[in-house]
Formats: structure tokens, C-alpha cells, sequence
């Protein structure tokens, strides 16, 4: 999350802007299985996009229904969403033995995504303002597990999943997220926008790369 609607706005479309580019390169470099991680800016984008509703509604600045509307949207995409689209998205994008493992995440994130699905539909998502940050609450039950395993299915599938660029990813958004969590207890500034732009930047290499299997063959043929 950002310090503003504004800056919410502007930080969302810039990362949906590289979601599409990430989608490009997947498609051009013929790799549609890589389509579904490289979508991830856009989804985050489209999260920071929707926070910027959620600023205007705590300021008043939307009709009641419409201020309900984003913030439920919102805790749709960080909670039951997330949990299944990362692991499942670096599962489609993975080969060999590890391909196990990380299917057996995407079972853990579905586990993890059931409970949150059902809060988010049967209890009230509210926002408030604190300083420059927005604390938000549903009423998760069994957080502290359900924490547990919402990690271990998002950031474990990354470190998991066998390639160099990706297990950066996870370690940086791994300190990003302790990072984010401490300043949002402190109500300071939130570094969700530059962990969002950092994801993107990660990705729009790794959507276009030829495998590496790819790569000698080119270069022998060029010799």
C-alpha cells in the first residue's frame, strides 16, 4: 500500500504497465507457460489501483457502497487470491522433479485460501487511516496459522522453484514483506509500492528468457 490515493494510483498503473510488458515478452519469446507469473504486476497493479478507492472512502470521497465494494476487492486479491495464484502461476512455469513440490504448495495455498474465501464473504472488510498507512481488518480466524501457511505456499513456491531469478524474488519480497510490516506498526510510510515495482522488475527479464537448453543450442549454431 502507498501513503495516498494518489500515489496508489500513480504506483498501480506503472506496475500494471510492466504486467503487460511481462506479457508480452512471455508471448513473444513463445513461453506460455511463464503467462500466468508474468501476469503478477498486473494483478498487483490492479491491487494498488484498487487501494486507491479504498484512500477516497476513508476520506469520504466515495458513496458508502462503492467504498464497501473496494475494500472487499481488495482483500479478495491479498488474501484468498494470492495464496493460490503464486504458487499455481510458479507451478505452470516450472519443469522436472520440482514440479511435485510445487504442486504440493498450490494444495497448501488452496487449504490456505478456503477459510480466508469464506471471511471475506460472510464478515465486513473495514479501513482505517493510520498516519500514512491503511490498517485493514476481516476477522481471520486462526491468523498466526493461517499466516503460516499462506507463506510457506507464497514465498516457499519461489524459493522452490528451481530458477535463479525467481528465488531472488522470493528472498527480496520475503524481507519486503517483514520491512512492510514493521513500518506499517509504526505508521510510517508503506514500501508496498517499491516492493510491487521491484516484483515487476524482476519479472520482465525472466518473462522473455530462452531456457538455457535454448541458449547453447543458439549459440552453437552462431559459431
Amino acid at each position: 500500500m502507498c501513503w495516498s490515493a494518489r500515489a496508489d494510483a500513480v504506483a498501480g498503473g506503472l506496475v500494471a504497465a510492466a504486467g503487460v510488458a511481462c506479457l508480452v515478452r512471455a508471448h513473444r519469446a513463445g513461453r506460455p507457460e511463464r503467462l500466468p507469473l508474468a501476469a503478477l504486476p498486473l494483478v498487483l497493479g490492479a491491487h494498488q489501483l484498487i487501494e486507491a478507492l479504498v484512500w477516497l472512502g476513508t476520506d469520504g470521497g466515495l458513496p458508502d457502497g462503492l467504498a464497501g465494494a473496494a475494500r472487499t476487492a481488495w482483500a479478495v486479491i491479498a488474501l484468498p487470491l494470492l495464496p493460490v495464484f503464486v504458487p499455481a502461476a510458479v507451478w505452470c512455469a516450472a519443469d522436472g522433479p520440482r514440479r511435485r513440490v510445487l504442486a504440493a504448495l498450490a494444495l497448501l495455498g488452496a487449504a490456505v485460501a478456503a477459510p480466508l474465501a469464506v471471511t471475506v464473504g460472510y464478515r465486513p472488510v473495514t479501513a482505517t487511516a493510520h498516519g500514512r498507512t491503511l490498517g485493514y481488518a476481516v476477522g481471520v480466524p486462526y491468523p498466526a496459522l493461517l499466516l503460516t501457511g499462506y507463506l510457506l505456499a507464497t514465498l516457499g513456491s519461489l524459493l522452490l522453484s528451481g530458477d535463479r531469478l525467481l528465488r531472488h524474488l522470493g528472498l527480496l519480497t520475503g524481507v519486503g514483506a517483514a520491512v512492510c510490516a514493521l513500518l506499517w506498526h509504526l505508521a510510517f510510510i508503506s514500501t508496498w509500492c517499491a516492493l510491487a515495482a521491484l516484483v515487476s522488475l524482476l519479472l520482465l527479464p525472466w518473462a522473455g528468457r530462452r531456457p538455457m537448453s535454448e541458449t547453447a543450442r543458439a549459440t552453437g549454431r552462431n559459431r
